[in-house]
C-alpha cells in the first residue's frame, strides 16, 4: 500500500519551507505585508495532497525512483490548487473550505483589511499561482526534464480558467444546465487539472512514453468527473460539520451540476417549476433547499450521479492495464482512484 501519509508530510514540508522563506521576503519589504505572509501559510495548511501524488506517480510510472527533486515538483501543484481555491472562493462568495474560513473571508474579519478583502484575496491567489511555477523551475530535476513540461504548463492552465469560465457563465443560466453541459464544465474545471495533468507533467518529467500519457487521459478524466461528481454530491447532500463547507451554497448559486442536471430531466412540469424558482435564488432558506434535495431524491438524480462515480471509478482502475508501468506506481493508482472520488457525506 502507498504510505499517503509519509507523502503528505514531505509535500507539507515543502510548502512550510515556502511560506517562511516568503514570510522573511515579504515582510523584508515591507512590514505591513504581515497579513499577506500569514495568510499564506494558512492557505497552504492542511489539504490532502492529492494533486502532488498524481504527479509524483506519473513520474514513478516513468521509470524514475523516489527523490526529493520530485517532491519539490508534486508540490508546485499545491500551490495550483491554492491559487485556484482561492479565486474560486471569491467568485462563489464561499465564507468557509475544509471548516476554515476562506482567504477573502479571513481578510474581511480583519479590521485592517475591511471592505478591501476580496482584492486582498485577488492578490493572494495571482502570488500563489506565481510560487507554483517557481517552485516547480526550481524543484533541482535536470533543467531538460523541466524544458518537455512547457507546453503542459501552458495547457493545464488554460483549461482550468476555461472550465471555470464556463461555470460563471452557466450558473443561474436559463434554461437550467443539460448533463453533457455539466460534465463539461466538471472536465475542464476538475478533472484535468486534479487528475490528468499531474500524471502527464509527472510522466513528462520522467521521459514517459506516448502510450503512458494516453493511459494516463482514459484514466485522468472519468476519475477527475468522478471527484467532482462527488463533490456535487457533497455540496448539497454533505453534513456540514463534516465537510467544512456550507450545503446551500451551490443551491443557492445555481451551479451547474450534473445533479441539477439530471434533476431537472427527470423532473415534470411542477416539478421544474418548482426549481426554477428556488435554484439560484440568493437567499434560499434551510427549508426550500431540504425541498430540492428531497426531489433531487425522489426522481432518482443523487443515485444515479452514485452510479455515474462507480462506473467512472471502474473505468478509470481498468486504463491502468492498458500499458506497461512499474507494479508500485499501478499499485498506488489503483489505491488512488478507489479513494479519490470515494469520500463520505
Amino acid at each position: 500500500m502507498h504510505d499517503h501519509t509519509g507523502f503528505k508530510e514531505r509535500i507539507d514540508e515543502v510548502l512550510v519551507r515556502l511560506a517562511d522563506e516568503e514570510e522573511r521576503a515579504l515582510l523584508g519589504l515591507h512590514v505591513e505585508l504581515s497579513p499577506l505572509s500569514e495568510q499564506l501559510r494558512r492557505t497552504l495548511a492542511g489539504g490532502k495532497r492529492i494533486r502532488a501524488a498524481y504527479l509524483y506517480w506519473g513520474w514513478r510510472a516513468a521509470g524514475q525512483p523516489d527523490c526529493e527533486g520530485v517532491i519539490r515538483a508534486a508540490a508546485a501543484m499545491e500551490l495550483v490548487h491554492a491559487a485556484a481555491c482561492t479565486h474560486d472562493d471569491i467568485i462563489d462568495d464561499s465564507r468557509m473550505r475544509h471548516g476554515r474560513l476562506t482567504a477573502h473571508a479571513a481578510f474581511a474579519a480583519s479590521a485592517a483589511a475591511g471592505q478591501r478583502s476580496t482584492s486582498l484575496a485577488m492578490i493572494l491567489g495571482d502570488l500563489l499561482m506565481g510560487y507554483a511555477g517557481h517552485v516547480f523551475s526550481s524543484c533541482g530535476l535536470p533543467g531538460a526534464y523541466l524544458a518537455r513540461t512547457v507546453p503542459l504548463w501552458a495547457t493545464l492552465l488554460r483549461e482550468t480558467m476555461a472550465g471555470e469560465f464556463l461555470e460563471v457563465l452557466r450558473t443561474r443560466a436559463e434554461p437550467l444546465p443539460q448533463v453533457a453541459e455539466s460534465l463539461e464544465v466538471a472536465r475542464f474545471k476538475t478533472a484535468k487539472y486534479t487528475v490528468e495533468r499531474p500524471l502527464h507533467l509527472g510522466a513528462t518529467l520522467g521521459g514517459g512514453t506516448r502510450a503512458l500519457l494516453d493511459a494516463f487521459s482514459a484514466y485522468g478524466l472519468p476519475l477527475g468527473e468522478a471527484f467532482q461528481l462527488r463533490d456535487d454530491l457533497l455540496g448539497t447532500f454533505g453534513d456540514p460539520v463534516r465537510t467544512g463547507k456550507s450545503n446551500v451554497d451551490d443551491l443557492r448559486d445555481g451551479k451547474p451540476t450534473a445533479l441539477l442536471a439530471l434533476t431537472v430531466a427527470a423532473a415534470d412540469a411542477d416539478e421544474r417549476r418548482l426549481l426554477a424558482k428556488l435554484v439560484g435564488r440568493p437567499d434560499l432558506g434551510g427549508e426550500e433547499a431540504a425541498d430540492v434535495r428531497a426531489l433531487m431524491e425522489r426522481c432518482g438524480a443523487r443515485q444515479q450521479v452514485e452510479d455515474m462515480i462507480r462506473e467512472r471509478i471502474a473505468r478509470a482502475a481498468d486504463a491502468l492495464d492498458s500499458v506497461p508501468m512499474p507494479a508500485e506506481a499501478r499499485s498506488a493508482l489503483r489505491e488512488l482512484a478507489g479513494t479519490a472520488a470515494d469520500r463520505s457525506l
